[in-house]
């Protein structure tokens, strides 16, 4: 969004800048020079503005995390823990076994 407001400014300011310039009085002027200058900065701020729209988006997000079972044949289960405070086997935690 800034990289396109930037762009917008710069082409206001080129524009503004090439008419407000001042030009000679000239009774037989050379058209075709306005009509090139003319044509010179619509490419320029055509070169500008679409760099600033072609711009890829500045973060990448990576895949979203997702959740794949154990393998064939495995399974999980809880592992028995010694509990010192009650002198016997608890269940413990979840632990997946692989044959």
């Amino acid at each position: 969004m800034k990289k396109t407001l930037l762009a917008l400014a710069a082409a206001a300011s080129i524009g503004a800048a090439a008419l407000a310039a001042p030009s000679p009085a000239e009774a037989g002027g050379c058209f075709g020079c306005a009509v090139g200058a003319g044509v010179a900065g619509g490419f320029i701020a055509g070169a500008i503005i679409g760099s600033a729209a072609a711009a890829p988006p500045p973060y990448y997000y990576g895949p979203a995390p997702a959740y794949y079972g154990p393998g064939p044949g495995c399974y999980f289960t809880r592992q028995p823990m010694w509990d010192p405070y009650i002198g016997a086997y608890r269940p413990g935690p979840r632990v997946m076994v692989c044959p």
